[in-house]
Order: C-alpha cells, then structure tokens, then sequence
C-alpha cells in the first residue's frame, strides 16, 4: 500500500512540475529563445521526469547518454537555468559540435552512426573507465581488409595468409576486393588519427566499438565472395594454431557468415573447426543469419551452441529501448538453438571499399567518400566482436564460456521484439562494466568432426568451367578425411608450415619473428598443387567467375537489398550485410 501511494504521489508532484514550465504555444518560441544543443545529466531515480521537463519546455531529447546518466537535447536557450534549477537534474551543458566525418554526412543524428552505436551499446562507458580494446587482438576471417582511414594507423591490422582466389594477384593479396571484411574490421575497431572518444565530447573521426584493438585479417574469400568451406575450416584452423605467436594475441573470432549445413552440430567440421578455437580459449562470435522467415533455424556454424550466435536488433531511428525490434530478416531460431542475444544491425554505418563489388553493385549504401550503410546480422556480430574485445582488456582472465554468460545476463530486454528471436536481449555494456564475472562452463555436447564436408557446404558449390567442387574434396581436389582433420586440428598439427590438408598453401611457413612486416611471408598458390581435374591455379580469376553461382558459403543478394529500410528515414537506400549463407 505504501508504494503505491508513493507512486501516486510522484506522478501528482511530477504533473504540477511540468505544468510550471508549459508555456501557452503563443508564448513559448518568443519568450524562450532560439534551441541549444545541450547534454543534461539527470539524478539517480528521476525516471523519465528530466526528458518529460525538456519536452514541456519546447525542447527535444536526443541520443541517450547511459554512461553518464544522462542524454543529449535541444533546449531553448532561456528555458536552461529554470531546467538546470530542478531537483531531477544534476546539470546541463553544452554539447560540442560535430565534425562531419566526411563530404557531408553528419554522424550526430544517425542512429546508425558508430558514434550513436558506440553510446547505445555502452561502448562509451567502457571508453570513459579506460578500456579501447587496447592490446587485444580480433581476428576476422573474411573477404580481406583494405586500410583505408579509419584503418591505417600503423600496427592496426595484421595480415594473416590469404587463402582466397586471389592470393596470386599481387595487387589483390591481402586486400579486400569484395568490402564485406573492411566494413567488419570499421565496426570492430576502426579508428581514424585522433579520434576522441569521451562521452559528451566532439567525435572529430570514425571509431569502431573497440578503437584500440588489433585487427588480424585472414583473406579466404575473393572480389564476388568466392570461397568454400574448406578454406574458412583452414583458416580457422590456422588462428588456432597461431594464436599465441610471439607478438599475437588472438582472443575474438569474427564469422559473419555461414552455411545452410544440414547435419547436426555434432558431425559437423565448420562447427567443429569454430568449437576448437572456443575451446582455446578464443571468443568466437557468429551471425545467425538473415534467412527468417524462410527457416528458423540458426546458420552453420552458429547453430553450435557453443559459440556466441548474435541477431540483428533495430533501433528505429530512435534512442529508448522500447521500441527497438528485429530485423525482419534476422533468424529466429528453432526454438531449441536460438541467437543468444541481439546487437544493432540495421543501417550501421561502415567503412567502405571504393571500387570494391559492393561498391559498385549497390551505390545506393553510399554515405560519403568514405562510408557506406549495411543492415544485417553480419554487422550485429561485428559489434558484439569489438564489445568482446573491450571486456577482455577490462578482464584479460576471462574464459570464453564466462564472456558469453556475462553479455548475456547483462543484456536488456526488447519488450517490442520477438521473445525467441532476441535470446538474452540486446547487448549492454553499461550493464556489464560493473557486473562480477561468475564462473561458467557450458556442457553441451561437443562436436566430433567427422561428418560430411559436403553436407557443411549446405547445398551451394563452386562451380569452374561448369565443373562444381562438391564432395569430401578440398579446393586443390585433395580428398578431406574429416576424421583425420578433426584430429589434427586438436592436436594443433592441422598446419604444417604452409601446408594444410596435404597442399602447399604458402611459399613459406609461419616463422613467427616476422612481425614487423606485418604479413604472411611469401604467400602463394603453386600451380602444380591443384589437381589436374580443372582446377589449375592460372584458372582462378576473379572476373571468370558468375555471382550467381559460386560459393559454398552464400553471399545472399537479398541481404544487400533496401526493403529493411525506410528511404526517408535513412536518407540512403543501403546494403543488406552480404553474408555468406545469407549469415552476415
């Protein structure tokens, strides 16, 4: 009874509080002055009482400011000190302009922007207490990352092998040709030269969730995404056994893609590959996918339930949880493995590759002479990959089990979205900064990797001249023993120098004192590896090959489409996350 007539009592005294500052609609432009772009810090348990006063006064509220209680509004000038005078509100400030990041995009009022993600996901906080991502490295298995601004600090990416088609191209190694893996990277820990990234401060360039980790790049898939999963198993295969080089300190996997693979989790090698380098200690993060409503069921590999299964949330061009929903096309899951939380995915605010089949294919995604816009789960991932990495800098002890459950009991609840489909809720680390790390271990039943890498690929194959590559061979034709695969992986002999499965993929081995070239050393494809059966290296250029057609790992079409958006909302027509099984 007590707390009712409590709560009684607060809505009378915050109704004749309002009141006194509601101006008759005549009055109210003319007396109050023209609006001030302000930040106003509220008291502990004022509620929604201080943006209620803001609105009442003529104002505006903008973007939250979690990290300092607080959020951004535009407020009339006079009406400021009767506002900074009210108990609920500890105080108002002006907020520093910002510099436009580009030719004419302003991130301020882009719920989209990294600047508005970083502030919503609470990336801000964990900036503000100290932690960037500083000396964490993420590794991103992808189309290859190009350092444009944004990535070309020095040190900021380290390239690991390039097992894509175009690892014999010298102005393609490393590079991405595609501008899926580069608009990852941004996400995770983009960070132009001097970029601030105080809370409540002027934003004078682009920074990813963890601005201060490592980006470790592994090239596998070409300019149309062109890939197989015998490359991705290789390459996850060589984090593995790299991920404690000397200098190197791999502690996050970014997957965003995947296949539609149809045998159980158990026999799978893509899962097993991924499950490995959980069970070494590294956080690996997947998309779900962007095939719902067409299946429910999660793509391969994050239908492990072992490793991190992120959806795509939608903020809907606004700043209160509450009417954040999904995105149409986010998996839902199938009831028994479902994503295990939500991160922002819909019209993110990348880095963009000029020139790149991205690029070029859909020019309606372009921001500016450096940005571009994607939605997908591909991006979700990205986000929670960089959150990953700020944790880790903030709890270098953490086990991969104990990450996944701290971001899961931290995440909030979407009242507007679908139950299954969020899993735990939408990552925040306001919530976790302060959270405890409680032991965890999960106890599923792990993958044994001994089934069909055909039925990994999940139906879709590269195809050359007409010849597919389908079957329990590798790319090179060599027959895949998943059972032998499965066992070398675990004793971490997968990779012998640059040799995988039986095939030279490299000139030379990984010596491990290299680092200060920052690449892998004499990366190539020798002819005479492939087998006779049409697959001859000289055969594997890029513009040989049909989109439509190629990749055991589908980039979907429909994922770069706008039907996600609202044109005038957005401004810009963007890029559904090309993901590869429609997964990122």
């Amino acid at each position: 009874m007590r707390m009712s007539q409590n709560r009684n009592v607060s809505t009378l005294v915050a109704g004749l509080l309002l009141a006194a500052l509601v101006l008759p609609a005549a009055q109210a432009g003319a007396f109050l002055g023209e609006l001030t772009s302000v930040i106003v810090r509220q008291a502990p348990g004022a509620g929604d009482l201080p943006e209620q006063l803001v609105e009442a006064s003529g104002g505006t509220v903008g973007i939250d400011l979690a990290v300092i209680d607080g959020f951004a509004a535009e407020v009339p000038s006079d009406a400021i000190p009767s506002l900074a005078a009210h108990a609920s509100i500890v105080s108002i400030t002006p907020n520093a302009a910002l510099e436009l990041q580009g030719d004419g995009y302003n991130p301020g009022p882009d719920v989209g922007s990294m600047h508005s993600t970083a502030r919503l996901t609470g990336a801000t906080a964990y900036w503000s207490a100290g932690f960037t991502g500083s000396g964490v490295d993420v590794a991103i298995i992808d189309s290859g990352v190009t350092p444009v601004m944004g990535l070309n600090e020095p040190g900021k990416i380290l390239r690991g092998p390039d097992l894509s088609f175009e690892s014999q191209a010298a102005n393609l190694r490393y590079l991405d040709s595609f501008g899926h893996g580069t608009f990852m990277a941004g996400l995770i820990a983009g960070h132009d030269p001097g970029a601030k990234v105080n809370p409540g401060q002027a934003l004078n360039g682009y920074a990813g969730m963890a601005p201060g980790a490592r980006i470790v790049s592994i090239k596998v898939a070409d300019s149309h995404g062109a890939t197989d999963v015998s490359q991705v198993i290789a390459a996850i295969g060589w984090v593995v056994q790299h991920r404690n080089d000397p200098g190197m300190n791999i502690r996050v996997l970014n997957l965003s893609f995947g296949t539609y693979g149809s045998q159980p989790y158990t026999l799978d090698p893509l899962a097993f590959a991924a499950e490995v380098a959980w069970h070494s200690g590294i956080f690996v993060v997947v998309s779900a996918g962007n095939h719902a409503p067409v299946s429910g069921r999660l793509l391969n590999p994050a239908v492990d339930p072992f490793v991190m299964a992120v959806g795509a949330a939608s903020p809907n061009g606004t700043n209160k949880i509450k009417d954040d929903t999904l995105l149409a096309s986010s998996a839902r899951g199938d009831g028994v493995r479902n994503p295990d939380l939500v991160a922002y995915g819909r019209s993110v605010q990348g880095l963009r590759v000029v020139g790149s089949y991205v690029d070029r294919t859909f020019p309606g995604g372009r921001l500016s002479d450096r940005f571009f816009r994607g939605s997908g789960t591909s991006q979700a991932a990205a986000i929670v990959s960089g959150a990953a990495a700020l944790v880790i800098q903030q709890r270098p002890g953490i086990t991969p089990d104990e990450l996944k459950a701290l971001l899961m009991s931290t995440a909030r609840r979407l009242p507007a979205a679908d139950l299954r489909g969020q899993g735990a809720g939408l990552l925040s680390l306001d919530a976790a900064l302060g959270a405890p790390t409680a032991p965890s271990a999960q106890t599923w039943i792990r993958s044994t990797g001994t089934g069909s890498l055909e039925l990994a690929r999940g139906g879709n194959h590269l195809i050359l001249d007409g010849v597919a590559l389908e079957g329990e061979r590798d790319i090179f034709g060599n027959p895949f023993d998943s059972a032998a695969m499965a066992a070398a992986t675990l004793a971490g002999t997968a990779w012998t120098g640059g040799a995988w499965n039986g095939s030279l993929w490299t000139g030379e081995g990984w010596t491990g004192n290299e680092w200060s070239s920052i690449e892998w050393a004499g990366a190539s494809w020798s002819g005479n590896e492939w087998s006779a059966n049409e697959w001859s290296a000289n055969e594997w250029s890029a513009n040989e090959w049909s989109a439509n057609e190629w990749s055991s790992i589908v980039w979907s079409a429909n994922e770069w489409s706008a039907n996600e958006w609202s044109a005038n909302e957005w401004s810009s027509s963007g890029w559904q996350s090309a993901e590869w099984g429609a997964g990122g």
